[in-house]
């Protein structure tokens, strides 16, 4: 049984798809591949088929990281198909709770930072867009801080799914 996660930002073309690229390496390198499946998507519309922000692909392709993507909205008849949605701050959080069609669902939805041990204070990843390229940088970084938490909480998942 596939276990799905999606990263939801704004626009999806900067965070969700960082965090999307970043995560699907950890899963790879977990030997997950297999098993869970990773994608991304956007509160709005406004880049539907859009590719990844430029200086997001740079950042991604500097780090080692795959940086293909187009971008996507988020529907809420995902929900029945994702064990886990990501949001990458808290107006993403709330917008995607109250897409979700049951408290079930609404259940599913988490904020990456969560998952990092060192940041309790702001879980929010804030948006690179509109600064310069060390916004990016800084954005990597979170991402990556708490991807090796989120990958121990889906692998524990997993695993408890096959026990």
């Amino acid at each position: 049984m596939t276990y799905r996660v999606c990263f939801v930002c704004t626009g999806n073309i900067c965070r969700s798809p960082m965090a999307e690229s970043v995560f699907r390496a950890r899963v790879e390198e977990a030997g997950l591949g297999g098993t869970v499946e990773v994608d991304s998507a956007g509160t709005g519309g406004w880049h539907e088929g859009d590719d990844a922000d430029p200086r997001t692909v740079s950042v991604l392709e500097e780090h080692g990281y795959d940086s293909a993507h187009t971008a996507r909205r988020f529907q809420p008849s995902w929900f029945s198909r994702l064990d886990l949605v990501i949001a990458l701050d808290h107006g993403h959080l709330r917008a995607l709770r109250r897409l979700a069609p049951t408290p079930e669902d609404a259940a599913k939805v988490r904020l990456l930072r969560s998952y990092d041990p060192s940041s309790v204070d702001d879980l929010d990843v804030p948006d690179p867009y509109y600064g310069g390229m060390d916004g990016f940088e800084e954005c990597l970084e979170m991402v990556e801080a708490a991807s090796e938490g989120l990958l121990a909480a889906v692998r524990e998942d997993v695993e408890g799914r096959v026990a």
